[in-house]
């Protein structure tokens, strides 16, 4: 990590407080329904992507289209989204930036405390339980990063990282054009149209290239096709009505039958961690591990997406001995941990993101939290990565009420990596007009 100055000035936004809406939409409100967030069943036809809702978790999973078997090269890609705008200064320190202490008197993590640290920065000690990857080089982060532009409103900053392409008007996330790409999904499949429950496909992964939503494994099968239907009568009448039907929803509901069937390895296999892994009992817990079971099922999943919330901390963020960022940071790293513990061997094809829609101010509040602001970090783990180091541009911090961390990387360009070195497509196509800049974390 090296000190430069900064290349972008101090932005003051007029943006709508939209934190009302966003706790609306945490466990404890209704029902999500951010744009470009599409809600299915089966039978719909047009959906696509495993989707299950996990109290404030929600695990995605793009099946590799085209086939049952695995993308080409078999990788996946697991991306981690923090919802709420996590305080990237949190999780890691700029302890060797005296402006982080000034401007935090009540919140900021002590130096003497930080793990893994080097000359500038530092681990919040929560991290603990991810300290063994991070020392076997399996873990980096990079700081300073974010959007190109500042954005503090919560739902227009995750469609413009999720999209990642400025000034389209194209409804598609940039997953769901990485999965359409040859290199990682080879030819037409059965796994799309499908989606189950309340499920629903986060903006990265809509667009054209079909994806398969669900609320968890067991879920996956035809609704009545139950214990009480001992000849099958259930499926063979939807096969009769639909099974050589032309009209439009004829080929979805062919589609959907199939992918139900692709997907009973991950329906019918171990739900017990593996490897002596133990996850927590929270919604990220349950959401990782069914993510690990996508993965064991091998049912061609090239991109798992996990939404997590409860990152919004505008009051009570809190200390080291109090408050809501030490439990995140703790439940975080100990189910990443234990993610990867899971996978075993499996773990060699997996690379996980962790990401979050924008940080938070400099300055502390008065109520021992953090406004929004707008550069954070990025995490990256798994499969590729050289890790057990920080990257990215230090801007200097400013103590200012307004003031942000300054972003000097932008994220597309950590994206970037991960597409270009993890499936070898082209990151033109998944980053339209976007030139990105060679960071090497992978």
């Amino acid at each position: 990590m090296t000190s430069t100055p900064a290349t972008t000035p101090a932005t003051t936004l007029d943006s709508p407080d939209c934190c009302a809406e966003f706790a609306r939409l945490s466990p404890r409100g209704p029902s999500p329904t951010r744009r470009g967030l599409l809600r299915g069943g089966l039978g719909v036809g047009a959906l696509a992507a495993f989707t299950a809702t996990f109290g404030d978790a929600v695990v995605s999973a793009a099946p590799a289209l085209g086939s049952s078997t695995a993308a080409p090269n078999g990788n996946v890609l697991v991306v981690l989204s923090l919802r709420g705008a996590a305080d990237g200064l949190s999780l890691v320190v700029p302890h060797a930036d005296p402006v982080y202490y000034q401007a935090r008197p009540g919140i900021a993590v002590a130096a003497s405390t930080l793990l893994a640290k080097d000359g500038m920065f530092g681990l919040h000690p929560e991290f603990a339980p991810l300290l063994p990857l991070w020392t076997a080089g399996k873990v980096a982060a990079v700081h300073a990063t974010g959007l190109p532009a500042p954005n503090r409103s919560h739902f227009s900053a995750m469609e413009e990282v999720e999209d990642a392409a400025p000034g389209s008007t194209v409804r598609e996330g940039w997953l769901n054009r990485l999965i359409g790409r040859d290199e990682v999904v080879g030819s037409d499949g059965p796994l799309r149209g499908v989606a189950v429950g309340d499920g629903v496909v986060p903006t990265a992964l809509y667009g054209a290239e079909p994806v398969l939503a669900m609320r968890d494994p067991g879920s996956v099968q035809l609704a009545g096709a139950d214990q009480w239907d001992t000849f099958g009568g259930r499926r063979r009448s939807i096969q009769t009505l639909w099974g050589g039907s032309s009209a439009p929803l004829g080929p979805s509901v062919r589609d959907a039958l199939a992918a139900i069937d692709d997907f009973a390895p991950v329906r019918t296999g171990a739900s017990a961690p593996a490897n002596g892994a133990v996850y927590t009992s929270s919604s990220l817990g349950k959401a990782l591990s069914y993510a690990t079971r996508i993965v064991r099922g091998q049912i061609g999943t090239s991109v798992i997406t996990v939404d997590q919330g409860e990152w919004d901390m505008h009051s009570d963020l809190g200390t080291l001995s109090w408050g809501a960022m030490r439990g995140n940071v703790k439940d975080l790293a100990t189910n990443l941990a234990a993610f990867f513990k899971d996978l075993g061997t499996l773990g060699d094809k997996v690379t996980l993101v962790a990401l979050s829609e924008f940080g938070r101010r400099v300055r502390e509040n008065a109520n021992y939290g953090l406004d929004h602001g707008y550069g954070n970090v990025m995490f990256l783990a798994g499969a590729g990565v050289k890790g057990g180091r920080y990257y990215g541009s230090w801007p200097g911090l400013t103590n200012t009420a307004d003031a942000d961390l300054l972003v000097t990387t932008d994220y597309r360009s950590v994206l970037a990596e991960v597409v270009s070195k993890r499936f070898g497509a082209s990151t033109a196509e998944v980053f339209p007009g976007f030139s990105p800049t060679r960071i090497g974390v992978l």
